[in-house]
């Protein structure tokens, strides 16, 4: 590749990107008098949510598969959170946090819905634009589970063009999904606007294990409009590329950011993205959070 760059969300205070969203529901939640919150989790939102409820001052309730990493579960047991383990898949959670937010009137931080978790995940890309000079790259791949990174950057660059702080087209936007788990893909290949729910999600790689995200329409839509594309990758395949980022580049990468480099792979080989092009791969957290 002429340029390849991985921006690496693990190095954010709870060790992915969720920090940046959830820094920004929680404060402003907080400023108009919530005191207690509640989410469910595929992993890395529950200890954003757990940390940023403990610096607030506010109760937190996370709701998370059983087959979540050990290491993520400690975390969100040490901010303190109360911690409820489920059988099933995060949408399972998800039934069970909206529940108790209507029982408790606890503030339900889900995915889409309240919308200050998308304005913190815009920051995705103004630091990527900073960070860059200005100069955003031809194209972005990043791992789609509930996509509010995803959203939130197109979201932004949509922004910064309007205000003439960008002239440049935004980037071709690729999400990648994994095999065991890829409604996004599969609707976008179909050339359907809205995804469908996947039947028994499996993957290795917990924040991609959403088998019916809220967010698919609008992560549809950021993929069109911004001529990028979509791809699932194997467990295998992620995995491997997972690896080659800590051997060859010293990057502790999730399962999640192994699969972008996995992708990427297959970007080049279908033609979608071309090797003098510039790419911003996006490794969305710690892989030591994952052992």
């Amino acid at each position: 590749m002429r340029e390849l760059w991985v921006k690496d969300e693990g190095k954010n205070p709870t060790g992915s990107f969720k920090a940046r969203g959830l820094a920004a529901a929680v404060t402003r939640a907080r400023a108009g008098g919530a005191t207690r919150f509640t989410i469910p989790t595929a992993g890395n939102a529950g200890v954003a949510l757990a940390a940023y409820g403990a610096r607030a001052g506010a109760g937190v309730r996370v709701y998370a598969p059983r087959t979540t990493p050990s290491t993520i579960l400690q975390q969100i047991r040490a901010f303190g959170a109360e911690l409820t383990l489920l059988d099933g898949h995060i949408g399972d959670c998800g039934k069970a946090s909206r529940a108790y937010a209507n029982e408790s009137g606890a503030f339900d931080v889900s995915t889409l819905r309240e919308p200050y978790r998308i304005e913190g995940k815009k920051t995705l890309g103004l630091e990527l634009a900073e960070q860059l000079d200005w100069r955003l790259p031809d194209a972005i791949v990043y791992p789609a589970g509930g996509g509010t990174g995803a959203i939130g950057m197109w979201k932004v660059f949509g922004e910064l063009r309007w205000a003439h702080w960008l002239d440049s087209p935004p980037p071709r936007l690729y999400c990648v999904q994994s095999s065991g788990c890829a409604p996004v893909v599969k609707a976008f290949e179909a050339g359907a606007d809205r995804t469908e729910p996947w039947p028994e999600p499996v993957t290795v790689a917990a924040g991609l294990r959403v088998p019916a995200p809220l967010g698919g329409r609008l992560m549809l839509r950021a993929m069109r409009e911004t001529k990028g594309g979509a791809v699932a990758v194997s467990d295998e395949e992620l995995c491997a590329a997972q690896g080659e980022l800590a051997a060859r580049e010293a990057i502790d990468a999730a399962p999640e950011g192994g699969a972008t480099l996995a992708a990427l792979e297959h970007f080049i080989e279908r033609g979608e993205i071309r090797r003098e092009e510039s790419v911003v791969l996006f490794n969305t957290g710690a892989g030591w959070l994952y052992r």
